[in-house]
């Protein structure tokens, strides 16, 4: 928590340095919150860091080489492979349940467990007794699945993202065999800071896969829905063409919520990003990539 407070002052004088730069640059009026220290943030500025190199850095995870907050998080992700328990809401519905066992396959060496009546926080200390290091937690309405939540222990993030457009394995045509090998992953479009983020999230609940693994999964974002692909590939014509089967399921993803804390304790960990759809001109904005020159800050 210190060390995240610290991060976040050297962020907020970065971007008044960044600010007052601006605007000697283009000849205009300083804004009213940096006037006072205006004369030592240009030269600090100046002199004293690299400017919007130095803000690059300070993003955290995939963003430079300055180590953050963010890092502890995931310190080992590479070094051991994850253990994740995958659950449901309560009185789960048998379209849930299914699902849920279609998600266990996704996730090498995942456990599927059944909510019954415990409370999170009886299944957190359990998780944590038994080294899990992510949690996973699956709800739906009227028995379709949308929404699904990604828990990192043992201190967090909790990442909270809906879920629509599902279609389960055995609706798609001609579906081939389901591989357990360790997947190859393929993120597009996660270039703001966020989208690093999330894309960190999302990444570091697979192990490390071998070079000969013939399994793909993509998660593609297109104005912030996180497409969700599932492939098996295979070399045909003395290797010179690629064949790709889907294997499923298929569904789409929303992030709209991260909290610095696990589940339980939900309701007094720190917000660390939410999304605010009621805002002006939020249907243009788009949080997890670049686009029309939005930044967003985390």
């Amino acid at each position: 928590m210190y060390r995240k407070a610290v991060e976040d002052r050297h962020r907020a004088t970065q971007d008044k340095k960044d600010r007052v730069k601006t605007a000697l640059a283009s000849n205009r009026l300083l804004d009213t919150d940096v006037k006072r220290d205006a004369l030592e943030l240009a030269r600090s500025g100046a002199w004293d860091d690299a400017g919007p190199e130095l803000a690059l850095a300070q993003a955290g995870p995939g963003g430079g080489t300055i180590a953050s907050s963010q890092d502890d998080e995931y310190r080992w992700a590479g070094v051991e492979d994850p253990k994740i328990v995958i659950t449901t809401s309560r009185d789960p519905s048998a379209k849930l349940k299914q699902f849920v066992k279609e998600l266990r396959l996704i996730f090498p060496g995942s456990q599927r467990l059944n909510r019954g009546t415990y409370e999170y926080k009886q299944l957190m200390e359990a998780c944590r007794a038994n080294n899990v290091t992510d949690f996973l937690v699956v709800h739906e309405h009227r028995g379709v699945p949308d929404g699904l939540i990604v828990s990192h222990l043992p201190h967090g993030p909790t990442a909270y993202f809906s879920m629509s457009d599902i279609v389960m394995r055995h609706d798609i045509p001609d579906i081939g065999t389901m591989s357990e090998a360790a997947p190859h992953l393929i993120f597009h479009n996660f270039t703001q800071r966020l989208g690093t983020r999330c894309m960190n999230i999302l990444k570091f609940l697979f192990p490390v896969p071998k070079e000969d693994s013939k399994r793909v999964m993509t998660f593609a974002n297109h104005d912030d829905f996180i497409s969700f692909r599932h492939h098996n590939y295979k070399k045909a014509d003395g290797g010179k063409n690629i064949e790709m089967k889907e294997v499923g399921p298929r569904f789409q993803l929303r992030l709209y919520e991260i909290k610095l804390g696990t589940l339980e304790n939900e309701k007094s960990a720190d917000t660390e990003w939410a999304l605010r759809p009621y805002m002006n001109t939020a249907r243009k904005r788009t949080f997890l990539s670049d686009k029309d020159g939005w930044e967003v800050e985390v």
